[in-house]
C-alpha cells in the first residue's frame, strides 16, 4: 500500500516547542525564506503576522496535538524550488536564533532537517 510522505513534519521537541508558543500567541505559522536572519531556520509567528503572498508556496498545515488550530508552514517558491526534493523535518535545538521568530525569548532556534525524498 502506498502511504503518501509528509512534506514537512515536525520532531516531538519542535511539537512541544509548538505547544507552549500556542498557548502563549494563540495560532501560529512558519515562513522560511532562505534569506537573511538564520538563513535557511524557519521563522514562527503568530497566524497573520508574516504576510504572504504570491512569492510563497503554502507546503503544510501541520497538525500538533493539544492545539486546536493547524499550523501553516509557507516557503518562498525560489527556496522551494531548491528543497523540492526534500522532506522538511523541523526541529527545535538550544541556542539563540533570530529574534524575529517567538521561540528566541525561551534560548532555543527552530531549525530544519531533511532527507530526500523519491528517486
Amino acid at each position: 500500500m502506498y502511504e503518501e510522505i509528509p512534506r514537512v513534519e515536525l520532531t516531538p521537541a519542535a511539537a512541544d516547542m509548538v505547544r507552549r508558543l500556542s498557548a502563549s500567541h494563540g495560532p501560529l505559522m512558519f515562513h522560511q525564506s532562505g534569506g537573511c536572519c538564520d538563513g535557511s531556520a524557519p521563522m514562527c509567528y503568530p497566524e497573520g503576522e508574516f504576510k504572504t503572498g504570491g512569492s510563497d508556496v503554502l507546503l503544510a498545515e501541520l497538525a500538533v496535538d493539544g492545539v486546536d488550530d493547524r499550523v501553516g508552514f509557507w516557503m518562498s517558491k525560489s527556496q522551494f524550488e531548491v528543497w523540492s526534493h526534500t522532506r522538511l523535518i523541523v526541529d527545535v535545538v538550544d541556542g539563540r536564533g533570530s529574534g524575529f521568530s517567538l521561540e528566541a525569548p525561551e534560548g532555543v532556534r527552530f531549525l530544519i532537517r531533511s532527507r530526500v525524498i523519491g528517486g
